[in-house]
């Protein structure tokens, strides 16, 4: 590869999508060795260790997938699909059991959650179903029987684990993408009145009483301060504490002290607020709403209607991710459990927001490479 072959590569390749991941994995890297690093827990002293090693392995994978062509991902969308439900059957049956729930699969040292890839998974499937069915016009409520039934499989199996938060964030992923695809509003209107009725029914037959706790004291903290209501407490107390400019590096009193538990992956962004305030969660929300704005772009400008509505998944995954985690922090929403992209320590979502980045990055490509 000569000089000029590798000139026209970088200037024909878009970066952008690694680019502003990279910057937000670098606040979040910082912020999980600040957190951790005061823990008398040799484990969780060097989680930061772990997650360099898991994000370059992201990257990797990330940037291989970029190199596939676009076409290949409606290709192989049945097999994917079909192959990860089989991973989440297999999941109830040997997966490894933890906090209360079985959600991994072992493979040898190493733990893979399943559920962080059907995410991914049920964006290819919805997306070569919507760009084969009704491309081109409104959709009621029977053209999306079929793509809803092909979402609620996965939501079964993964609430099943139990996993609520994975479980809401695969049926938003559908809205999501239904509503790209151009949804009638009565249709909208039936929907949100199936979601009302059906989510009454969950809280009183379909969630456990530890779940149905989180939504009672995300109304009231209080009512339960030091039991299901403490984490919201203490992350509001952190996020409070920052005030404008925050504590500084290395000095967030929830941390060191640990008096919030779960500050390297669910409450990673209240740690974040602490010691960087309200100056620095703006510039990291700022990172987050730039990289949405390079996905609806793409989507946009994109030939392909399979390729158009991947993006819009794909920038589901990412928002709703961001949405609900930093509200759940904040105490606007019930605590589900769900990670900061890029932030949060955890291997499975890593690999899977760098997934999403390499089949975007290959999208993008595709328009002038290929």
């Amino acid at each position: 590869m000569d000089a000029s072959t590798i000139k026209d590569f970088f200037k024909r390749y878009d970066f952008s999508f690694f680019g502003i991941a990279i910057v937000i994995f670098l606040f979040g890297i910082i912020n999980l060795y600040s957190a951790t690093h005061a823990s008398l827990n040799d484990h969780h002293a060097n989680l930061y260790k772990v997650q360099l090693g898991w994000f370059f392995l992201s990257l990797v994978v990330g940037f291989a997938i970029s190199f596939i062509q676009a076409k290949n991902f409606q290709r192989f969308s049945w097999a994917i699909y079909l192959f990860n439900v089989f991973l989440l059957v297999l999941v109830l049956f040997l997966g490894h059991q933890g906090m209360g729930a079985r959600r991994w699969l072992l493979l040898g040292p190493i733990r893979v959650q399943p559920s962080e890839l059907m995410k991914l998974s049920l964006v290819f499937i919805l997306a070569r179903w919507f760009s084969k069915n009704s491309p081109d016009q409104e959709m009621g409520i029977k053209e999306l029987i079929a793509p809803l039934l092909l979402t609620l499989v996965p939501t079964v199996l993964t609430v099943l684990e139990p996993d609520l938060g994975t479980g809401l964030l695969l049926l938003l992923i559908f809205f999501i993408m239904a509503f790209f695809r151009k949804l009638k509003w009565k249709s909208l209107g039936i929907i949100a009145l199936v979601g009302l009725i059906s989510g009454a029914a969950m809280y009183q037959f379909g969630l456990k009483e530890y779940q149905r706790n989180r939504i009672k004291t995300f109304i009231n903290p209080t009512a339960d301060a030091k039991g299901t209501g403490y984490n919201a407490i203490q992350s509001k107390i952190a996020i409070g504490s920052g005030k404008f400019l925050g504590k500084g590096f290395r000095k967030s009193s929830q941390a060191s002290l640990n008096y919030l538990p779960e500050n390297h992956t669910d409450f990673v962004f209240s740690i974040y607020n602490e010691e960087h305030g309200f100056f620095g969660s703006i510039l990291l929300i700022g990172l987050y709403l730039f990289l949405f704005y390079r996905f609806i772009w793409l989507s946009m400008n994109v030939p392909k209607i399979f390729d158009s509505v991947v993006i819009i998944g794909l920038m589901s995954i990412f928002f709703w991710h961001t949405f609900i985690n930093m509200g759940m922090v904040m105490g606007l929403l019930p605590v589900v459990g769900l990670p900061l992209p890029l932030m949060s320590y955890g291997g499975s979502s890593l690999l899977t927001f760098g997934i999403c980045c390499g089949v975007a990055t290959s999208i993008s490509n595709s328009r002038n490479m290929f």
